[in-house]
């Protein structure tokens, strides 16, 4: 099968993460699948940087958390594109706070988008992926998933969900020669790092063993390897992409 022959579906592609990792598969070759689910404006700039690399490239609104809204976005890939041969589950939302007080509308709903949104899409992509016996799938979660984060009970409860997920996932779907592995991202150049004031950043990468932030199309590229060929032989695996923070 060649590269120009496949699909990745990438949720929350918008900006950030998400575009980078469309913008690298783009660039491989692959049609690409711009999922967003309100921000039309930055997915349609997405799918046209997609586009600049000759493939065809196509939207597609949904709340990943709505299993109706996920069939109707896999239908239209399917129609338009054929399918998804790669899923990337990189949508997330965090609702940041105390979990003393945080409320349960706060906590369900960073669960839904970024643990049953993961689960949904999975669900769905398996079918295809199934039949033509090939699919790689990759979860994005976060160090904070690994080490746990002041303020972030949601968000790092989703995160660890998501790589437990993977493991899980990785041996159900291993006879069927699809591969299941996570990305965990440290601090990455995005919007919700840009926010940070200097204080704040500074004493951040303090603890970081390289000193700096990642960028988003370093993360892209370590998705695209776990769904290359050079990868063949990984699933159930997260990989931090961290500037080491935590090695162990």
């Amino acid at each position: 099968m060649s590269e120009t022959e496949k699909t990745v579906l990438v949720t929350g592609a918008s900006r950030g993460i998400g575009r980078a990792v469309c913008v690298k598969f783009a660039r491989e070759g692959y049609n690409v699948a711009v999922n967003y689910a309100g921000n039309q404006a930055e997915a349609v700039k997405t799918k046209a940087l997609c586009e600049e690399y000759g493939v065809k490239a196509v939207i597609v609104q949904a709340d990943v958390s709505d299993y109706t809204q996920c069939e109707a976005m896999f239908e239209k890939i399917t129609a338009e594109l054929g399918g998804v041969d790669v899923l990337v589950n990189n949508a997330g939302v965090t609702k940041d706070g105390m979990m003393a007080r945080m409320s349960e509308e706060d906590f369900d709903r960073v669960i839904d988008v970024n643990v049953k949104g993961t689960f949904i899409c999975t669900k769905l992509a398996y079918r295809g992926m199934a039949k033509k016996r090939w699919g790689r799938i990759v979860n994005i979660s976060s160090v904070v998933g690994l080490t746990g984060n002041g303020g972030q009970a949601n968000y790092a409860a989703s995160k660890a969900g998501i790589i437990g997920f993977t493991k899980s996932v990785a041996k159900e779907f291993a006879g069927r020669g699809i591969l299941v592995n996570a990305v965990a991202p440290g601090f990455i150049e995005t919007d919700m790092t840009g926010v940070l004031s200097e204080d704040v950043q500074s004493a951040i990468r303090a603890n970081i063993p390289l000193s700096r932030f990642g960028k988003p199309e370093e993360v892209a590229e370590t998705v695209f390897f776990l769904c290359s060929e050079q990868a063949a032989y990984i699933t159930g695996q997260t990989l931090a992409v961290d500037g080491g923070m935590t090695m162990v």
